[in-house]
């Protein structure tokens, strides 16, 4: 007796699932088709992706190779071109090749460059960060003390890697122009920051003891 609807029972499920596949068949298909398309597309987009990755490495290596012999304002333009591309990767390095190298650029479009790359590219948080000051770094040269505060703004009031960086390059601007009191300020804010890099800790305790010591 058992066994017979043991037997019943089974039989039912089966039933029931066969039933529901027959009734759910479009939806079924439709779903299948629907995961099947995800599936091709983000493998494609992966694939494109990475072709594309690839043609920009090979571009700048070009540049890197040839760059000695080559035609500055066509190797200029070929750069823009990669930083516009607004790759993680290169638009960094093909901005920082236009500044190590002198590539003739103006202030204004190498900051234009930065502003790419920070604010419409796509970056890990602290390399942004890096880059940020990087641009307080290129600046420094030039700008005023608040322009200089303003682009570092975004570093300083972080828990930034790069927090203590971008206060030691403010105290050092500030002690060149002879303003020592701002220089000494940002020199403490190093000390009392907790994760401040230690070896700008040390420059910094030995800036203090040498040149602000009474």
């Amino acid at each position: 007796m058992d066994e017979d609807i043991s037997i019943i029972n089974t039989n039912t499920r089966k039933e029931k699932i066969k039933n529901f596949f027959i009734n759910n068949k479009k939806s079924l298909v439709t779903f299948i088709s629907l995961a099947l398309l995800i599936i091709f597309t983000y493998f494609f987009l992966e694939e494109v992706k990475d072709r594309k990755i690839k043609s920009l490495s090979e571009k700048y290596n070009n540049i890197i190779i040839n760059f000695n012999n080559s035609d500055k304002i066509n190797i200029k333009n070929q750069l823009i071109e990669i930083i516009k591309k607004k790759d993680s990767t290169y638009s960094p390095l093909a901005l920082y090749f236009i500044i190590d190298n002198e590539i003739q650029a103006s202030n204004q479009e190498i900051n234009e460059y930065f502003d790419i790359i920070i604010n419409e590219t796509s970056l890990e948080k602290e390399i942004k960060n890096l880059i940020i000051y990087k641009k307080g770094l290129f600046n420094s040269e030039f700008e005023t003390e608040n322009n200089l505060i303003a682009i570092l703004k975004p570093v300083i009031n972080s828990d930034s890697v790069w927090k203590s960086h971008a206060l030691y390059l403010m105290a050092e601007y500030f002690f060149d122009k002879n303003q020592k009191q701002k220089a000494k300020e940002f020199y403490n804010q190093i000390l009392s920051y907790e994760k401040s890099n230690e070896k700008i800790i040390l420059i910094t305790q030995k800036r203090l003891r040498r040149d602000f010591s009474e």
